[in-house]
């Protein structure tokens, strides 16, 4: 999300052209009465929530206020794939991911990017002095979530005036716990601790500085997931300290250290 502040032609040739081409290739794919696409599931994200202060986020609310272009071509995706679906009857589903984290993760996102500038002595950033709250949630309750509604596809129908009804949804996947910041950071040493990705007797506190508030930013993600649990019976549950325990290892032995 950062990123798209310094990079903004990254994000519109990706998440709007490339969707548009994705959206068209699901199109074609009924030319000459193929079956087609049975269902097309994409990534949104949190961040389509932007300054909006209910909490926890429904996808009930609306969504008209991003304050990041990642979050606003996120939430154009939303609409490009409502119009596809009611245009061509394609079944899609956007799921709307809450601070995804985890083993093979990322590396700019913030637990990776802290990993490895702790190991090499560097201070980590912690924004708006650590006040932020996180809905992290664990990758593998992301694919869990992922497959089951891949199985599930919005049924095709009919509305009054003999036109397809648009077969679309859109759910958040989150933990419906969110984490402060410095919390999170706290956790986060201690797993790399004990998994012996750091020393023993690390000075971590000579490694923190707490800064503002970055633009783009929010002050807290929080996700509603009543609507997942309702349609699948599914509810993402691993801990934070859990999932960290779990990169911390996986990080140790990935980079052999």
């Amino acid at each position: 999300m950062r990123y798209s502040i310094t990079n903004p032609d990254a994000y519109i040739q990706s998440n709007l052209i490339g969707f548009y081409n994705i959206l068209e290739a699901c199109r074609h794919s009924y030319d000459n009465g193929a079956k087609g696409v049975k269902h097309l599931v994409y990534a949104s994200s949190s961040s389509v929530y932007g300054g909006n202060t209910k909490v926890p986020f429904s996808t009930d609310d609306k969504v008209d206020h991003p304050v990041s272009l990642y979050a606003a071509t996120k939430k154009s995706n939303e609409l490009l794939a409502h119009a596809y679906s009611k245009l061509y009857n394609i079944p899609s589903t956007g799921l709307r991911f809450f601070t995804v984290y985890g083993p093979a993760g990322r590396p700019d996102m913030a637990y990776f990017g802290f990993t490895d500038q702790l190991i090499r002595g560097e201070t980590i950033q912690i924004f708006n002095y650590g006040n932020c709250k996180r809905d992290f949630t664990y990758v593998d309750d992301i694919v869990e979530g992922v497959k089951r509604v891949m199985a599930g596809p919005p049924a095709r129908k009919t509305g009054e005036d003999g036109l397809p009804l648009p077969p679309y949804a859109v759910y958040n996947i989150g933990n419906s716990n969110p984490e402060n910041l410095l919390d999170f950071v706290d956790i986060l040493q201690q797993e790399l601790l004990a998994a012996g990705v750091l020393p023993g007797d690390y000075r971590f506190e000579e490694h923190k500085e707490l800064v503002p508030m970055q633009a783009g930013d929010v002050p807290v993600t929080y996700a509603d997931t009543s609507a997942l649990e309702r349609d699948f019976g599914f509810k993402p549950s691993t801990s934070l300290r859990e999932g960290l325990r779990r990169f911390a290892v996986w990080y140790k032995n990935y980079y052999n250290i």
